[in-house]
């Protein structure tokens, strides 16, 4: 199609020459009407390309050589909330404090007794504290447990509904509590 459009912009062209040049008025309007066919032409043609391209089977070499295709693991409908999660399976409620979720780790300190209301009071608060990435405890950035271990930081809320406990060494729960005037 777009060899039939080349071959109507020629011919659009010779009949412009000509009416402009015999003063005829006819061969001015065949040659507006050979440059729409010309445009119609480009176009369906553009669109044949465009859709020989789109209808390429799956795994086929049908797009253009030299381009990499880039291969993204799927980000929506996993059931990950792309947030970071302690060991064990996913929280989705604010926890339990539970007995010693981090009895697994032979390094790992015991976890802070504290009722349900506090932990409800700590989720309100806005402090931050310290995590290490697949461990179960939040702590206190002065925490000895934290020497020599990659930690960051995390809003104390967010360490709770996912599930942290607190350390019993440097015992976040009491200090931050004590520290916003909650206990």
């Amino acid at each position: 199609m777009i060899v039939v459009s080349l071959a109507l912009i020629l011919v659009a062209v010779v009949l412009l020459v000509f009416g402009l040049a015999g003063g005829s008025s006819p061969l001015l309007v065949v040659s507006i009407g050979a440059s729409l066919l010309a445009a119609v032409a480009l176009v369906v043609g553009a669109r044949q390309a465009a859709a020989g391209r789109v209808s390429a089977p799956r795994g086929s070499t049908a797009r253009e050589p030299g381009i990499p295709t880039q291969h993204l693991p799927p980000t929506v409908h996993t059931g990950d909330s792309g947030r970071r999660q302690p060991p064990g399976p996913p929280v989705m409620d604010p926890p339990e404090p539970a007995a010693d979720a981090g009895a697994g780790y032979d390094d790992e300190p015991a976890a802070q007794e504290i009722t349900p209301d506090e932990v409800a009071q700590l989720a309100s608060l806005p402090d931050e504290v310290q995590v290490v990435d697949g461990r179960p405890r939040y702590h206190l950035a002065e925490c000895p447990h934290l020497v020599g271990r990659e930690h960051e930081p995390l809003p104390v809320a967010e360490a709770v509904e996912l599930g942290f406990t607190p350390c019993a060494h440097c015992t976040p729960g009491t200090t931050l509590l004590s520290r916003s005037g909650l206990r």
